[in-house]
C-alpha cells in the first residue's frame, strides 16, 4: 500500500500523538488522492520515523478560512500559522483520522528513503 512520508519538527509531531494537534499544515499536498497513510518523520534534531496516522480529509482553502475551520486543533500559534502561510493564496490541512505511535522507532532506510523529504515522498508500507 502507497503511503506518504512527511517530515514535521519534532514539537509538531509528538503533539500529534499526543492528541493536541488534530491537523497538520502544508502550502503543497500529493496528487495521489487514494493515498490514506502518513507516515510522520520527526525531523532534527530526532531525525526518526517516529509513527503514522491515517487521513481523514484533506482540506484546501484560503489560509484564512482554513485556519477558522481548524485553530481548535491545530497545536500552533495564529502567529506561527500566518508566518507560515505568508504570501498564499492557498493552505492545506491534512486531518488526522487515527494514530499509531511506534514503539520502537524506524529509521528512513526501513521505508527505503536516503534523505529527509523536503515537503513528502511516497513510500511503500
Amino acid at each position: 500500500m502507497k503511503a506518504v512520508l512527511l517530515s514535521i519538527k519534532p514539537e509538531f509531531a509528538h503533539k500529534i500523538f499526543e492528541g493536541s494537534k488534530k491537523f497538520e499544515f502544508r502550502k503543497q499536498v500529493f496528487k495521489d488522492t487514494s493515498v490514506k497513510k502518513v507516515i510522520v518523520y520527526s525531523s532534527s534534531p530526532e531525525q526518526k520515523v517516529i509513527g503514522e496516522f491515517e487521513i481523514e480529509t484533506i482540506l484546501s482553502d484560503t489560509p484564512n478560512n482554513i485556519w477558522i475551520q481548524t485553530k481548535l486543533y491545530s497545536g500552533i500559534s495564529q502567529e506561527f500559522y500566518d508566518e507560515y502561510f505568508k504570501g498564499r493564496d492557498n493552505a492545506y490541512a491534512i486531518k488526522v483520522a487515527s494514530t499509531k505511535k511506534y514503539s520502537k522507532q524506524k529509521t528512513l532506510a526501513d521505508y527505503n528513503v536516503q534523505s529527509a523529504p523536503q515537503s513528502f515522498a511516497y513510500v511503500e508500507v
